[in-house]
């Protein structure tokens, strides 16, 4: 008889993670890796790549890391991957839909800055929406067909705390600027995240009676280095009083794709300190 401990492991499963060289991405490689499963990397940079599977594979020298350099909007290059892992493996059994055009306040996203929305412009919407809602349905049509085939997969499609609220503005507020120098969380951005359910609900009824799964996973408020006053802010919305760690989501990435999770399908899981509860 198993004991409950064993339905966490996902032993030799091969999951694909895409944007899986960034912060969050490779916190879902390490949950793949701690279930012994194969985590399958994929990016659009070849640095970042080899940069996130170094860093790994010295944790876990055991363990198998595979990568791909892809643009996962382009449907091409994720069916070449999809054949070049069937013929080394022979099945894939986990998707991650983690890429996004992630504006963030600790810098450098072109789609986070002072854009209102009257003047928000059209080619970083359409480049935002490429990424986080055509990719992730590419993704799943390539590689959750496969899984429909093989009767078994499961699909977590990570959204946030903005797929289920909207962007609290004046957490990003600056005082003394003029409104129009304001920065703002940009409208794509939620579309993005608030889509993204979307997709999982669809495709867990779809998939419903294949033996294919598809949740839903929010995280919120993750610390990386933000200023002390936008920490503050954001903080004092959220019940537990702080940001998250990227070490509180390899678990619960783990149980969403192994057979812990058996039953659940089409769900959202909130992972953000209580803050859409207020």
């Amino acid at each position: 008889m198993h004991s409950i401990f064993d339905q966490f492991m996902i032993t030799g499963q091969v999951v694909i993670i895409t944007g899986g060289a960034g912060l969050i991405g490779r916190r879902h490689m390490e949950a793949v890796l701690e279930g012994g499963g194969i985590p399958v990397l994929l990016d659009i940079f070849e640095e970042p790549l080899q940069k996130a599977k170094e860093e790994y594979m010295a944790k876990y020298p055991d363990a198998v890391i595979e990568t791909y350099v892809a643009d996962i909007t382009a449907e091409e290059s994720l069916c070449e991957i999809r054949d070049a892992l069937l013929a080394k493996y022979g099945h894939i059994d986990g998707l991650i839909n983690n890429a996004a055009n992630n504006p963030k306040m600790e810098g450098g996203s072109k789609n986070m800055g002072a854009i209102q929305f009257h003047n928000f412009p059209l080619d970083i919407w359409q480049e935002d929406l490429m990424v986080g809602l055509t990719g992730s349905f590419l993704c799943a049509k390539i590689f959750g067909t496969v899984m429909e085939k093989q009767g078994k997969g499961a699909i977590i499609n990570i959204s946030s705390d903005y797929g289920v609220i909207s962007p609290n503005q004046s957490i990003y507020r600056k005082e003394g600027i003029p409104e129009e120098e304001q920065i703002i969380k940009p409208v794509s951005y939620s579309v993005v995240k608030h889509g993204l359910m979307g997709l999982t609900k669809y495709l867990a009824t779809y998939w419903g009676k294949k033996g294919v799964r598809v949740n839903t996973l929010c995280p919120a408020s993750l610390f990386n280095g933000q200023d002390e006053e936008f920490v503050k802010r954001i903080s004092e919305l959220i019940p537990m009083g702080r940001m998250s760690r990227p070490d509180e989501y390899p678990a619960t990435v783990l149980y969403m794709l192994s057979d812990a999770s058996s039953y659940m399908t089409g769900a959202t899981v909130i992972l953000d300190g209580g803050r859409t509860i207020w």
